[in-house]
């Protein structure tokens, strides 16, 4: 009799040893957790659910090994500018707990060592970003789309100045449209392509539309030491 109230007993405890507890009981993750249980932010360094990305740090990355940022005259043309070098510069704003949307600030998108295969274009003199900073937000729902819009300074907005045979012209493009890319946590990229701008100022013999791709990565979080890597949750 005794022996079978002791197996009743160790069969009663046991769950509770093993750690077994009712899925009501959990403690909840996300941002409903309680004060002392960590919730994993949208971004953050050192993989998934490493260390949050911390408002005003500063993410950046090139062009991605092998990329080149285009400026094309259609989305399916290949006649426009191509730039070798490009560099994609953006401070953290809001990082809120996953899932969500972290927001960020455009501050610098820089563009050199372009060149142009457009008929009567002899060099390209410079590729601008205007009107910064834009506004990102970035969401982990499925494919982690990236959403660009205009700041407080203006439209989004490119200018091109390119020599041609006919002297210097000047070709100013708006976004038209949404402005979206994805995030990509293989390789750590943030792409985008067929932006599509179109033509807000310049010469006449600038083309009527933009349509910019690129890829860029890694993205880092160059404020913390190391500069580690940026993923999203």
């Amino acid at each position: 009799m005794r022996l079978r109230r002791a197996l009743a007993l160790s069969a009663a405890v046991a769950p509770l040893v093993l750690g077994a507890v009712p899925a009501s009981a959990a403690a909840p993750t996300g941002p409903t957790a309680p004060t002392g249980l960590a919730a994993t932010s949208v971004l953050t360094t050192g993989g998934a659910g490493g260390t949050a990305v911390a408002p005003g740090d500063v993410l950046s990355a090139p062009l991605a090994a092998g990329a080149r940022a285009t400026f094309y005259s259609s989305a399916t043309s290949t006649t426009g500018v191509t730039c070798a070098v490009s560099q994609f510069t953006a401070r953290a704003v809001t990082n809120p707990a996953a899932p969500g949307t972290a927001t960020e600030s455009l501050t610098g998108q820089t563009f050199s060592s372009c060149t142009s295969n457009v008929t009567g274009v002899t060099s390209v003199k410079s590729l601008t970003v205007d009107h910064l900073p834009y506004a990102i937000s970035v969401a982990d729902t499925p494919g982690n789309p990236v959403t660009i819009t205009a700041g407080t300074a203006g439209a989004v907005q490119a200018t091109a100045v390119l020599n041609s045979w006919f002297g210097t012209l000047t070709c100013s493009y708006q976004l038209s449209g949404a402005f979206t890319g994805a995030a990509d946590n293989a390789n750590h990229t943030l792409s985008f392509s067929n932006a599509h701008f179109a033509k807000s100022g310049g010469s006449g013999l600038c083309p009527a539309d933009g349509y910019f791709s690129a890829t860029y990565g890694p993205v880092a979080d160059t404020t913390q030491p190391g500069s580690p890597l940026v993923h999203v949750n």
